[in-house]
C-alpha cells in the first residue's frame, strides 16, 4: 500500500494523490513529499523506488530483502538508514520490524513490510495539523524515529515490574523451580534489547554529528536527544541485568543459608543422641557378668546418666552456639 502527503510552502496540501502525479510533483521547487511504502507489491515497489525516484539498485535491494543491522549510507542526493520499530508482548517478547527511510533534499521515502504504529502516527499527526508548517523531510524523519523511541516505554515497563516481581519472590521465599526459569527468561530478554538498542545508538549518534548535509542544523538537537534516550535505555538494561543477577545472587545464599541452618539441627540432634546410645550400648552387651546389671540401683542410674549426658551435651552445644 502506498500513502503520500504532499507539502506545498511546507504546509500540508494534500494526500494520496494518484500515483501518475508524483513526478509532475516532485519536480515542482516548492513541493515536498512523503511516501511511504506499507508492505507495497513488486509493481507499487518498482514504481516509486525505481522509477519514479531512480534509486540506487543496492538501496532498492536492501528495502526488499531484510536486514537484520541498521545501517547508514550517503548518497550523491540522498541518504539512505536502516531502524528497526520494536514491539513487545509477554508472549512473543521482543520483535522488531525494519523501517527503510530514504531521505532526499524535497522527500522522504519509508519502507517497511509490516503495519507499524510509530509511522502511522506519524501519518496521523501530520493530517491532524494541516496548517503546521514543515520546513523539511528531515522533520518526517526525526519525527518517526522519536517515536519509534517512544514505543519502547510500554516494554521497559514491562521489564521493570518483571525485575520488581523477582525482587519481592526473592525476599518471600519463592521456590526455586518457579523462580529460575524467569530469571533466565528476563536475562536474555535484556540482552536481546541491548542488541536492539545498541546499534539504532550508533546511527542515532552518526547522525546527530551534522555530517549529513541533508540534515539540517536545526534537528541536530533533537537527534542528540534521541541518540541519548537510546543510550539510556542501554543504560538501563545493562543496569536491570546486573540488578538481576544480585538478586539472585541474594537468593542462592539464602538458600545456602536455611539449607546451612537445617544441616545444623540435623547435626545437633545427632550429636544429642549420642550419650543415650553409648550409655544404652554399654548397659545393653550380654555379658554373663556385668556387675552394674546385679545393682537394683542400675536402671535409675543409667536413666539420670543418660539424662545428665544429654544436659551436659545440650549446654555445650549451646555455649559453643551451635544451637
Amino acid at each position: 500500500m502506498i500513502t503520500t502527503l504532499y507539502y506545498r510552502d511546507h504546509k500540508l496540501h494534500g494526500h494520496n494523490p494518484p500515483v501518475e502525479s508524483l513526478a509532475a510533483l516532485r519536480a515542482e521547487p516548492n513541493v515536498m513529499l512523503w511516501v511511504d511504502l506499507s508492505d507495497p507489491t513488486p509493481e507499487e515497489t518498482k514504481a516509486i523506488l525505481e522509477d519514479l525516484f531512480g534509486f540506487h539498485p543496492l538501496v532498492i535491494e536492501d528495502c526488499v530483502s531484510d536486514s537484520p543491522l541498521p545501517k547508514l549510507e550517503t548518497y550523491d542526493d540522498y541518504l539512505y538508514f536502516v531502524m528497526h520499530a520494536v514491539d513487545y508482548s509477554k508472549t512473543d517478547k521482543f520483535t522488531t520490524t525494519e523501517l527503510d527511510l530514504i531521505l532526499g533534499k524535497n522527500f522522504l521515502v519509508t519502507f517497511h513490510r509490516q503495519p507499524l504504529k510509530p509511522v502511522q502516527a506519524a501519518l496521523d499527526r501530520c493530517q491532524r495539523t494541516p496548517t503546521t508548517p514543515v520546513r523539511g523531510p528531515d522533520r518526517f524523519a526525526h519525527t518517526l524515529l522519536d517515536l519509534m523511541v517512544e514505543a519502547y516505554k510500554p516494554a521497559l515497563d514491562e521489564l521493570r515490574e518483571e525485575i520488581e516481581w523477582i525482587e519481592s519472590a526473592v525476599l518471600a521465599n519463592v521456590q526455586g523451580r518457579d523462580l529460575f526459569p524467569r530469571v533466565v527468561a528476563l536475562r536474555k530478554e535484556l540482552t536481546q534489547l541491548r542488541q536492539i538498542v545498541r546499534p539504532q545508538r550508533e546511527v542515532a549518534t552518526e547522525l546527530a554529528l551534522g555530517k549529513a548535509r541533508l540534515i539540517r542544523a536545526t534537528i541536530l538537537p533533537y537527534l542528540r536527544d534521541l541518540a541519548e534516550d537510546l543510550a539510556h535505555i542501554e543504560n538501563q538494561a545493562i543496569s536491570w541485568a546486573d540488578q538481576l543477577i544480585l538478586s539472585f545472587r541474594v537468593y542462592l545464599n539464602k538458600s545456602s543459608h536455611e539449607a546451612n541452618q537445617g544441616i545444623r539441627v540435623l547435626t545437633a540432634l545427632t550429636a544429642l543422641t549420642l550419650p543415650p546410645l553409648l550409655i544404652g550400648g554399654w548397659f545393653g552387651m550380654n555379658f554373663e557378668h556385668m556387675t552394674e546389671l546385679d545393682s537394683s540401683y542400675s536402671y535409675p542410674i543409667a536413666a539420670v546418666l543418660t539424662l545428665a549426658s544429654i544436659g551436659g551435651m545440650a549446654y555445650f552445644m549451646r555455649k559453643r552456639r551451635w544451637l
